[in-house]
């Protein structure tokens, strides 16, 4: 594994590797995510936007924002993230209560998120998100309330709440059998709640687990329920151009194996600029490193284009189906769709079909009815 400056060095020569495929693209958002961005030094961080900002051109009002644990950043490093066009702090709080936190792992405390927050408002933020988890070891409906409620009252322009997953090899996942989680009916209980409460205080559910202050939507996240175009740079990151998926590698030694595939393959001949032609692209795509490169059929399309976007509360628009595919909606999916409106799951108005509030209580049953 290698350190922390050689990283943020391959990470800088793949930007560079990559940006003359993409200079047709004007980049409208840039999220400096995938663990904890803000442990990057100031001159860590801004060497990688001078990059972007090198490589690509940005729309003047373009969201970048950037991934921040509480404790991780100071006031000096916080006015430069402003000063460098970072405009967006999205804190992984996930509770109020410090016995939840100490129980899942974290390493803050409530007090240590309120000062990272008023830090950020003191440097100038004005567009801060807030991560919260439900359904927590030995968590209760009246201590997500309190979290709700502390949150709520310091007004953070947009709330991401999502249930707590157990991932197989996590020490929370070793041990869960000395804890007590909230049995199926309090976990949906808490959901609820999360939709209750954060209406009251102004907020609107925009996604399935996503809420937002008027205007304040996360335009990075609704680019992928779009399936707009988005490059992933860096460890594991994952892109979608032109209908082709691919990743890059997960280890240090082999992302640093496939940067240097892209500098031969780029150094043999110009890498094609997109939109290119389909084979020649994939081709050079698997040439210079990449990962399950995977080049999206028209049904793959079709398929990712409801069960994305349906997690929009706006849901899909039929004419841009239509528009995109050439047939409408329910030229193919017309059977589906009556299916599941006739089981209350599914609603169409306005030109748009959505998910009824019974369709996103159980919204992987309707996303799966799409799939060929």
């Amino acid at each position: 594994m290698g350190d922390v400056e050689s990283y943020v060095n391959l990470l800088r020569r793949e930007i560079a590797l990559r940006a003359p495929q993409y200079n047709k693209y004007q980049v409208i958002s840039i999220f400096f995510g995938g663990g904890t961005p803000s442990l990057l030094s100031t001159e860590q961080l801004g060497g990688i936007m001078d990059a972007v900002k090198e490589g690509f051109t940005l729309a003047a009002d373009a969201e970048i924002t950037v991934e921040c644990n509480p404790g991780t950043v100071t006031a000096e490093k916080l006015a430069y993230y402003i000063t460098c066009g970072i405009n967006r702090l999205s804190i992984g709080l996930q509770s109020a209560d410090d016995g939840e936190l100490a129980r899942i792992g974290r390493i803050h405390d409530y007090k240590t998120f309120l000062e990272t927050y008023r830090l950020a408002r003191a440097a100038g933020f004005q567009n801060i998100n807030v991560d919260l988890m439900s359904a927590l070891p030995e968590q209760t409906a009246a201590s997500y309330q309190r979290t709700l409620a502390q949150v709520c009252a310091l007004a953070p322009e947009h709330i991401s709440a999502y249930s707590l997953i157990l991932e197989e090899g996590t020490p929370l996942y070793v041990n869960q059998k000395d804890y007590n989680f909230p049995d199926e009916d309090e976990e949906r209980e808490l959901y609820y709640m999360t939709e209750r409460v954060l209406l009251k205080a102004g907020y609107h559910r925009y996604e399935i687990s996503n809420y937002a202050q008027t205007g304040k939507e996360c335009r990075h996240n609704k680019v992928y329920w779009q399936r707009g175009d988005y490059l992933g740079l860096g460890l594991g990151a994952s892109s979608l151009i032109a209908n082709v998926r691919w990743k890059n590698p997960d280890g240090y030694a082999d992302y640093a194996a496939c940067v240097e595939k892209a500098r031969r393959a780029a150094k043999e001949r110009p890498a094609p600029e997109r939109p290119a032609g389909m084979e020649d692209y994939v081709n050079y795509l698997r040439k210079s490193g990449c990962q399950e490169v995977q080049p999206l059929g028209r049904q793959e399309q079709m398929e990712e284009f409801m069960f994305l976007g349906l997690r929009l509360m706006e849901g899909i628009e039929e004419a841009a189906f239509l528009n995109i595919f050439g047939v409408s909606v329910d030229a193919v999916y017309g059977e589906t769709i009556a299916r599941l409106a006739g089981q209350g799951l599914l609603e169409r108005a306005g030109g748009r079909l959505f998910l009824t509030p019974r369709g996103i209580d159980v919204s992987n049953a309707a996303f799966a009815a799409f799939l060929f």
